[in-house]
């Protein structure tokens, strides 16, 4: 009987301990999906009280933020929306900051700079999509009362806006400028040989964060805030992927980063992350689909690029120009990425008067 009582208890000592063992595995384990649930989580966007520039308001409540340059809307011959790039703002503009007096005197031009959805002080957008940054820009264009019809600019990834402009409001585009723009990888009619010699050309920290960007854009914020491995240079700013062109552009001319800090104020997620998952996420259109919005010669389209664009490699660019003859290219020998800095005024006068 002792030797029963004993077996009986050892038996229940071995049962309780197995218990207790799943019962930390599993603790443990439910503890380590919560970390791993809140690290890939984004923060929510930061809140900032003191709004330093007008802004309009848009049908579903949000706000866009803008500045103006120029003939007043009224009395301008031309009217145009730029769009900035990445981890930029409407402080960035080339076409502000060096476009010469005398040519936006004498075409009387009024330009407008706007803050993209979650960048410097125009409103996060969480269903941001390449369809709904079409018609953000229209809403703009009414609420400034530019009339029936204004051109576009943009800017590397605001260059890339511009082909959801030219599918979703063509009709209201005068003409439309792409300037050094980004290309999606995985646009559905570029050929997978091409895109792929063309990501492989990135550095490979570039490559993992885009191909993060569109396989599993849940995890964007983890991996461009996590470090075990080195960040992206997109985002690091990294001198490594200027071209030399582009170097000595920012040694002659002083860029820094003073409108870093207001481009990012709502956070880094809304603002970069998020131009990350929409520009190389699956889009709802490819853009060698866009038809010709000027058949009547009424407007005209424009794609500028440096054959040293370390950003966006220009054997892109020559696909879709072969496969879109009506977009005019204006390819740069020795040119990198900003290049537009040095010929904003021939930019201009190409898109308004068709000087070349």
């Amino acid at each position: 009987m002792e030797t029963d009582r004993e077996s009986m208890s050892g038996g229940g000592r071995r049962t309780h301990t197995k218990f207790s063992f799943g019962v930390v595995r599993l603790v443990l384990s439910v503890g380590v999906l919560a970390c791993v649930y809140q690290s890939v989580q984004p923060p929510p966007p930061k809140m900032f009280t003191a709004v330093t520039s007008p802004r309009i308001k848009l049908r579903d409540g949000r706000h866009l933020a803008y500045k103006e340059l120029g003939a007043p809307r009224e009395e301008a011959k031309f009217k145009m929306i730029y769009i900035h790039g990445f981890d930029s703002c409407m402080h960035d503009s080339f076409f502000f900051h060096n476009l010469s007096p005398a040519l936006l005197e004498e075409l009387k031009i009024c330009i407008v700079s706007f803050d993209r959805p979650g960048y410097g002080e125009s409103d996060p957008d969480p269903n941001r999509t390449p369809r709904s940054i079409a018609f953000d820009i229209e809403e703009l264009a009414d609420g400034l009362g530019l009339g029936p019809k204004f051109s576009v600019i943009g800017f590397s990834m605001g260059g890339q806006i511009i082909w959801s402009c030219l599918h979703y409001i063509p009709h209201r585009l005068g003409g439309a400028a792409m300037v050094a723009p980004v290309v999606n990888y995985w646009w559905r009619n570029l050929p997978a040989k091409l895109s792929k010699e063309a990501l492989s050309l990135m550095l490979p920290r570039d490559q993992w964060m885009l191909r993060v960007a569109h396989y599993a854009p849940w995890l964007t914020f983890w991996w461009n805030t996590q470090r075990w491995f080195s960040i992206a240079s997109y985002i690091s700013c990294d001198p490594n992927i200027l071209s030399f062109q582009d170097k000595e552009i920012f040694s002659r001319l002083g860029y820094n980063d003073l409108n870093q800090a207001y481009a990012r104020k709502q956070g880094e997620y809304e603002s970069l992350h998020r131009d990350l998952m929409i520009g190389y996420g699956h889009w709802e259109f490819d853009p060698l689909d866009v038809q010709n919005p000027f058949k009547n010669s009424n407007g005209s389209v424009h794609l500028w690029h440096g054959d040293e664009d370390m950003f966006v490699p220009v054997s892109l660019q020559r696909f879709i120009i072969s496969k879109l003859p009506w977009v005019r290219y204006h390819e740069l020998t020795g040119s990198g990425h900003f290049f537009p800095s040095l010929m904003v005024d021939e930019i201009v006068k190409t898109l308004f008067v068709g000087e070349d």
